[in-house]
């Protein structure tokens, strides 16, 4: 007797929950931001949390009011993110802030973008299980970002920022699990 076992490939959803899981804790961030315009470089050090959400959470419910969604658990999963940023080398208060993202097929849904502070989405998917790729756009500016789990203790993350089809700045981060 001959035994097949056939694997159904991973959905976009369930990537995101797992990857969502494996990148909860705490972290610091280390970043640095390249103005492809000026040649000017900005170091940021940040302090990052980041929580899992299960689909029953008021913060996945709030979400999906600000997107007008319509459902009891309209998010497969999602995750908030708060921060606190202190740049180097520029006499500037730090910086707080924090975020929430709720997954639903192959998009991410967020309550704010990078510079708005207006609902927005990303598509989203994965070149592996630990590598996940996001695409944002409004007002002209589009965002592309890849998040890439390195073991259980970093991650990196690169950002392209560009606006009228120009690209005008490049975001790098090394993330460090505390």
């Amino acid at each position: 007797m001959t035994l097949s076992l056939h694997h159904q490939p991973l959905t976009a959803e369930a990537l995101a929950e797992q990857f969502f899981r494996n990148c909860a804790g705490e972290w610091t961030s280390q970043r640095r931001y390249y103005s492809l315009n000026s040649g000017e470089t900005q170091e940021v050090t940040s302090e990052i949390t980041v929580e899992f959400l299960e689909p029953e959470r008021e913060l996945l419910r709030e979400l999906a009011q600000r997107h007008q969604l319509q459902s009891e658990t309209p998010f497969l999963c999602g995750s908030r993110v708060t921060w606190e940023s202190h740049y180097e080398g520029v006499s500037r208060k730090p910086s707080r802030g924090k975020t929430v993202f709720g997954v639903r097929g192959d998009i991410l849904y967020r309550d704010r973008g990078f510079a708005t502070p207006k609902p927005v989405i990303a598509d989203f998917w994965f070149t592996n299980p630990e590598t996940m790729c996001l695409r944002t756009e409004y007002n002209n500016s589009s965002f592309e970002e890849e998040l890439k789990l390195i073991g259980e203790k970093y991650r990196t993350r690169q950002t392209v920022i560009c606006r009228d089809g120009e690209e005008l700045m490049i975001g790098q981060y090394l993330e460090t699990r505390r």
